[in-house]
């Protein structure tokens, strides 16, 4: 009894050991190259390159929307050659409708064994650039497909290599003229997270814009108590806008074009009103936003004309009110200071900031006597919102009352 048991446990065993082990589906893998081609762009297609040849994939489909690129001349070379040379059938195609494939994008392209593109989109090098008729007369890429799934389908009976494609079959309907539909599954990948954050940091607008959004939340931050959200997002904003502008044609002279013009603003905000430094920071920012790129590259005017116009009426108007209020906060018994000890804050050559009773106040010495960062300092009056105030070491020990 036993025996035969066994024997049709083996037998059911046998007959579901060929259906467990059925081989899955044909797949296409489809990546996105989108923006320009940087580093991380080219790991992720080497990356997805390598996954397509492991995985058994059909084909590697790499659908492209570039206006170049800014990856080494090395990177796209060895890039290229891989993408010729893959055993895996790599087809690129350019969509959706209105996409491109310009310089480094145009370029693998070209490497890949099969190419497509939609009927509005464009390709070419800086030199000449190609409508999607005149790219196929010219025979610069195979086929022209509207959307991805028709491209995939057009795929079908190509051959690469040693390679044939089948990624779709025929389909007769009674009335119906034949069709052709897909049948293999799309398995689409995308970039992780953090790369995607790089990536879009890599971009002229994103990098600029994170550059001065945060230098401008760091100024921000030099007139609050303390070290908050502003000062944490700001530096966030510069490490990613560092990686950015590292990664693009960047002029390091526009960069600390910027830079001065944040610290001429800085120094007016300090001082309360706009002065000298306001019209040296605007002219030095716009300066440097239009000058930061070469190569033809640049944020786009709708983001230059945002950040220069709204960092100037922040600087010039938004933080100085800010800082005004800050400092004149009502205290009651305020004349009760005069006498009070504290410390400057910032140099006071006249004017400055002091921190007294805890707090920070704005403050005017005599021109003759500039008081120093960290030095001691005695309040001997007030005028209206100012403190007047002279060294601790060496001040007039009589003081009268305002």
């Amino acid at each position: 009894m036993a025996s035969s048991v066994l024997a049709v446990l083996v037998v059911l065993g046998l007959a579901a050991g060929p259906a467990a082990a059925a081989p899955p589906p044909p797949h296409v893998d489809v990546i996105e190259v989108v923006g320009l081609v940087d580093p991380i762009q080219v790991d992720f297609v080497t990356d997805a390159l390598r996954d397509a040849e492991s995985g058994g994939a059909e084909a590697l489909v790499i659908q492209v929307d570039s206006g170049g690129g800014v990856a080494s001349r090395q990177a796209i070379e060895v890039l290229a050659f891989r993408i010729s040379h893959s055993s895996v059938p790599v087809a690129v195609w350019v969509g959706p409708s209105g996409s491109r494939a310009f310089g480094q994008a145009f370029e693998l392209l070209r490497a890949a064994p099969v190419s497509g593109m939609t009927t509005r989109g464009r390709v070419g090098s800086e030199g000449r650039k190609l409508q999607a008729a005149q790219a196929l007369e010219e025979k610069v890429v195979d086929l022209s497909a509207p959307t991805l799934g028709d491209f995939i389908v057009e795929l079908d009976g190509r051959q690469v290599g040693d390679t044939r494609l089948e990624t779709a079959e025929v389909v007769r309907e009674p009335g119906k003229d034949p069709r052709r539909r897909p049948t293999v599954e799309v398995r689409f990948a995308k970039l992780g997270l953090l790369p995607r954050l790089l990536h879009s940091a890599a971009s002229p607008s994103v990098a600029y814009l994170f550059l001065v959004v945060g230098l401008t939340l760091l100024v921000l931050e030099l007139y609050t108590a303390g070290i908050g959200a502003a000062a944490l997002t700001g530096a966030a904003c510069v490490v990613l806008a560092s990686y950015g502008l590292g990664a693009l044609p960047t002029r390091p002279l526009a960069v600390g074009l910027i830079l001065l013009g944040m610290l001429g603003y800085a120094i007016d905000i300090q001082a309360g009103a706009p002065r000298a430094w306001t019209v040296i920071g605007t002219a030095a920012l716009t300066g440097g936003s239009l000058w930061l790129y070469e190569h033809g590259l640049a944020p786009s005017p709708l983001v230059l004309v945002i950040v220069v116009v709204g960092v100037g009426l922040l600087m010039v108007a938004g933080l100085p009110a800010m800082v005004r209020s800050r400092f004149s906060t009502p205290t009651v018994g305020r004349e009760s200071m005069v006498g009070e000890l504290g410390s400057a804050l910032a140099v006071i050559d006249p004017e400055g900031t002091v921190e007294v009773r805890g707090a920070p106040w704005r403050a005017r010495t005599n021109r003759s006597t500039p008081i120093a960062a960290g030095d001691g300092v005695r309040v001997v009056g007030i005028d209206g919102l100012l403190l007047e105030v002279e060294p601790e070491a060496g001040g007039a020990k009589d003081y009268r009352r305002h």
